[in-house]
């Protein structure tokens, strides 16, 4: 997982549902929330991808999954503050953030040869109708499709009655994911439930999943981890955020110290970025996490505004250093033992002059 991660804010909820038979353990966490299939089948997130934007009243999240596996049908679900609109993204948003984040290239030349160097590398060879469930106390805001998507908003006083709904409309929810779900009850939180089948019969879920944009009011900008816990395998957590300042987590909730591996501003949006953050300037935060054991993360992130100090990560290119194509360490060997050998034979000829006697 990438991961995990890819997650911001306190987002979306719910994606994917296998609806053959029952859903029971997750097969996988993400850190949007704990993707299901069914018992019989497996799928995981070869990457998480999750992009955030942020003006202090109004938080939008776009996810993009990679997976792989042999499940034909899966679902996730994630808790949201208030009130969500969801629509598809647009893939290429990520390839645009890639762009903008990549790190500065540099060569770093070297003047002795190393391993994979001449000479010491010879002979190497190169659906359903909404409504409340029976006796639960669950509201459906809204149910639509979008693309392969089914996407259900729901509200919810208790996780019980969540899970009762979610099971009657073919979301099935892990009896062990119930719990879970307590703290955002607890706090009021809305749902968005997702189930996604490839939208051929018989085809299982593989490859770059459509990205789903999820918008809602929130005053702080939080990306719900919580749920990840039940992840059986670490996860890896990757989100760029553009807000007005560069943005940080409060804490690791759980998993190693969370990398900048960028941070800028940008003046001049374009594309799908400039459709993201409406063409206004934004500071982009790039920011990359891993979780070892799941199990360990408390909380959802909660990200803070610091100081707007620009970060690029630079990477090095190693090259060995050469004069005409030739190595210099090479040329430096030679003619050093071409200065010695001179050097020798001047020597010697002088030492045999002084050896000959002058004539009488």
């Amino acid at each position: 997982m990438r991961g995990t991660t890819h997650r911001i804010l306190t987002t979306l909820v719910a994606l994917l549902a296998l609806q053959l038979g029952s859903l029971v353990a997750p097969a996988w966490a993400c850190g949007c929330g704990a993707m299901i299939t069914h018992r019989s089948e497996r799928i995981g997130v070869d990457r998480e991808e999750s992009a955030v934007r942020w003006d202090g009243r109004t938080e939008t999240v776009v996810m993009r999954f990679r997976v792989h596996g042999d499940a034909r049908r899966a679902a996730w679900v994630m808790p949201v503050p208030n009130r969500a609109d969801v629509t598809l993204g647009d893939p290429e948003l990520f390839d645009r953030l890639e762009e903008l984040a990549a790190p500065e290239e540099r060569e770093r030349p070297y003047f002795w040869p190393r391993e994979d160097d001449w000479p010491f590398d010879a002979g190497r060879g190169d659906g359903a109708a909404a409504g409340a469930a029976p006796g639960g106390t669950v509201g459906v805001v809204g149910r639509e499709r979008l693309g392969p998507f089914d996407v259900a908003r729901l509200t919810a006083t208790d996780p019980g009655a969540l899970g009762t709904w979610l099971r009657a409309n073919g979301f099935e929810l892990p009896d062990r994911l119930t719990p879970e779900l307590r703290p955002y009850v607890e706090r009021k939180w809305e749902y968005v439930a997702v189930r996604l089948a490839p939208e051929k019969s018989g085809e299982r879920l593989h490859g770059e999943l459509t990205p789903l944009r999820i918008t809602f009011a929130s005053t702080e900008l939080v990306y719900p981890m919580r749920l990840s816990r039940l992840a059986a395998t670490p996860q890896t957590l990757g989100l760029s955020i553009l807000a007005d300042h560069r943005m940080e987590p409060r804490s690791a909730i759980g998993g190693e110290r969370p990398e900048v591996t960028f941070a800028g501003r940008i003046d001049r949006p374009d594309g799908p970025v400039a459709a993201l953050t409406g063409g206004a300037p934004a500071h982009l935060t790039v920011l990359e996490q891993r979780f070892p054991v799941p199990s360990r993360i408390d909380d959802d992130h909660v990200l803070r505004a610091v100081a707007d100090t620009p970060y690029r990560r630079v990477v090095h290119h190693d090259r060995l250093l050469t004069l005409a194509g030739v190595p210099v360490w090479l040329l430096t060997v030679l003619l050093g033992a071409a200065a010695i050998a001179v050097t020798t034979v001047v020597l010697t000829v002088r030492a045999n002059r002084r050896r000959v006697p002058s004539p009488v």
